[in-house]
């Protein structure tokens, strides 16, 4: 069946608008902006996005930027270390090639924090290149449209979703066409409550008004007075974000600052080991004086 047509239409009209889907479209932006998307909602990206930019316009301005300066402008994101992995990746890019943000998928899979998602979505959104990109909305779209699905939760295995992919991308429209997929999933073919009466495939999908609504099990994680242990991870990372990067701050004062209480005799070992991985991740630094933002 030709997608293509019905789903293009429906983007031009209803398309969501984002600084990184510009029509002159900068490979160092879309890094920048696919790093960032990895774990992080589009609405919080959209806002940290030009902020970032501003402080690094441009890739070698990136490339010389500190731990603790790329730390600075990465507030409010989350997951500090893809920050980090980012940095790497435009060193990487400034001493291998030139600046210039490779327009192969093995050269871009060489460099840090670049795996298959972003690499391909660096092909596609940046080059235009006609690859398969599936993240979670893409996955849901094709799976439905592809055969008929029984339960909201249901998806195909990738192996089935990509040479079905491959048949649907259109010659000359690979960017757009993956944003309308994208678009589609995230406001119409939702994950949990599919709005198939205005969906632009809805003659063509044979999931329409099938699909019986389920929800999946949250996923059990760490915790740490009663809250999953990456949050306190990061309220370390931010009290010391908001001190001064480059001054140290005493490893009591800076747990207390975060938990707004003192820390107990009991929790000692669960800090000290959370202080270790921080330090090994990069994101800080400790001596006699205290902790501080890594350099």
């Amino acid at each position: 069946m030709d997608y293509s047509r019905s789903l293009l239409r429906w983007y031009r009209k209803n398309s969501r608008d984002f600084p990184w889907r510009t029509a002159d479209t900068d490979p160092y932006v879309v890094l920048v902006s696919e790093t960032m998307l990895q774990q992080t909602q589009t609405s919080r990206v959209a806002e940290a996005l030009p902020r970032f930019l501003a402080v690094f316009p441009t890739i070698q301005d990136l490339a010389r930027a500190s731990n603790a300066d790329v730390i600075r402008q990465w507030q409010g994101m989350g997951y500090n270390s893809r920050a980090l992995r980012l940095r790497d990746a435009a060193r990487s890019i400034v001493e291998l090639h030139g600046g210039v943000v490779p327009c192969e998928m093995g050269l871009l899979r060489a460099l840090p924090g670049v795996g298959p998602y972003t690499s391909a979505a660096i092909m596609c959104f940046a080059f235009n290149k006609r690859v398969v990109v599936l993240d979670v909305n893409v996955r849901r779209v094709y799976s439905r449209i592809l055969a008929r699905q029984k339960t909201t939760l249901d998806l195909e295995l990738d192996e089935t979703l990509i040479p079905f992919a491959e048949q649907l991308i259109p010659a000359r429209n690979a960017s757009a066409w993956h944003h309308a997929v994208m678009d589609l999933g995230a406001t119409i073919c939702t994950a949990r409550a599919p709005k198939c009466g205005v969906c632009p495939l809805a003659e063509q999908c044979p999931s329409h008004d099938m699909l019986i609504p389920m929800t999946r099990p949250r996923r059990t994680e760490p915790t740490f007075r009663g809250e999953p242990q990456r949050i306190w991870r990061g309220r370390f990372i931010e009290v010391l974000r908001k001190i001064d990067g480059r001054s140290y701050t005493s490893i009591s004062k800076l747990f207390t600052l975060a938990a707004g209480s003192p820390l107990q005799r009991s929790e000692h070992e669960w800090y000290q080991q959370t202080l270790q991985r921080l330090t090994s991740d990069g994101l800080i630094v400790g001596t006699s004086k205290g902790v501080r933002l890594a350099d």
